[in-house]
């Protein structure tokens, strides 16, 4: 992988992030250039500098966004409304939950995506997906006829959010007869962020309200319906699709075999590179890291991928410095009653060997929507 901040693994990940959701890399480049000493500097110093940054090509792109729209020109303000809001994922993406700039770069994050959407005519519906007193947000994309459709539900990871996949994946999906619904769970995107809902061991909680709301859409076959989940969505998925027999078929993207022993390794090390302590804490409801250990523990897979009896997929980088190949491994391997399972490694000698294929990701989302739309019906040779 490209390593902008050899010092800060963390800010490079970010980096290959910013251009995976369509950044130009001279304007990253612009913002990076000057923040390469402040990579090992203190975590204060750090955090603003990143913020402004990311927050200076925001503000840029939201600006040229507003003049198109006045000129007249909305299919080029929606894309660079777009390109606001993929800056600001960026810029609030290290700074911690106590800072007041996160929540204001992520409501800056809702206002600009739903500006592009809207303006440059994209097939995207904000949804939202009952879930006890509450509701969940959540995109749903839609096959492009908008005829009924198999679907898949994708869970979000540990430090991700709705409008940052819905980059990830594109179109392939829609493109291949699959809709897509997007969903902020507990503990991730708008749900942690603006409604306080938080992380529980659970996962099939929140999966059972997604099935629930999608069998009630008229667009979407409530018999082709599965589940995936990237980074902690790798535990997310397989634990769903372990007890709710209503998913169809289940791909973990990136395992998450046992994340209690990951958790406690960022407590006892250095996380400030990686800024996954504070988010630890967050996404738990708890002030600090050592308090969300004690749910975090619970979090294994240990038990459950047995209880999987649909199609599963386990796909992994062979380079993953987050979650190590032998969890990937692991998940494959006790999945005995799976109908069909299947483990894709990606190599050096293929590219895509990071987390979650960050180096390469147009390479992981084709495999993984080639083979839902073989799993699951829709169109697996395209349209």
């Amino acid at each position: 992988m490209f390593e902008y901040f050899p010092e800060n693994y963390g800010w490079s990940q970010s980096v290959a992030i910013a251009i995976l959701v369509g950044g130009n890399i001279h304007e990253i480049d612009e913002v990076c250039r000057s923040m390469k000493e402040l990579s090992a500097a203190s975590e204060e110093d750090a955090q603003k500098a990143w913020y402004e940054g990311w927050e200076m090509l925001a503000l840029r792109a939201e600006r040229l966004s507003n003049d198109d729209r006045i000129a007249g020109h909305y299919l080029s303000a929606g894309r660079k409304y777009l390109s606001s809001c993929a800056y600001y994922i960026l810029a609030e993406r290290h700074v911690t939950n106590r800072d007041p700039n996160k929540r204001h770069a992520y409501k800056k994050v809702l206002e600009c995506f739903d500006k592009g959407i809207k303006l440059s005519r994209t097939s995207v519906e904000r949804v939202e997906v009952p879930y006890y007193d509450i509701s969940m947000p959540a995109l749903f994309l839609p096959v492009p006829d908008g005829s009924r459709a198999p679907c898949l539900v994708f869970f979000n990871g540990g430090d991700s959010m709705k409008e940052l996949l819905y980059f990830a994946i594109q179109k392939e999906f829609q493109r291949r007869g699959i809709a897509v619904l997007i969903i902020d769970n507990p503990g991730a995107g708008e749900a942690l962020r603006l409604r306080d809902l938080y992380l529980l061991a659970e996962s099939e909680i929140p999966a059972e309200a997604a099935i629930d709301y999608l069998e009630s859409r008229p667009d979407v076959d409530a018999n082709k319906i599965g589940v995936m989940g990237l980074s902690l969505g790798g535990y997310h998925a397989p634990r769903a699709a372990a007890f709710e027999k209503r998913f169809k078929c289940c791909i973990s993207w990136a395992a998450a075999w046992d994340f209690g022993s990951f958790a406690a390794s960022i407590v006892s090390g250095d996380s400030k590179k990686t800024g996954l302590a504070f988010q630890l804490a967050w996404m738990f409801g708890k002030k600090e890291p050592m308090e969300a250990l004690e749910i975090a523990k619970k979090m294994t897979l240990d038990g459950v991928t047995e209880k999987i009896t649909c199609p599963f997929l386990v796909v992994h980088g062979e380079n993953d410095r987050f979650s190590v190949l032998s969890d990937a491994k692991k998940t494959f391997d006790t999945a005995i009653n799976s109908s069909k399972r299947e483990l894709k490694i990606f190599t050096r000698a293929d590219g895509g060997v990071e987390h979650c294929q960050v180096d390469n990701n147009l390479l992981a989302i084709e495999y993984i929507s080639d083979w839902t739309a073989d799993t699951l019906g829709g169109y697996p040779k395209g349209i």
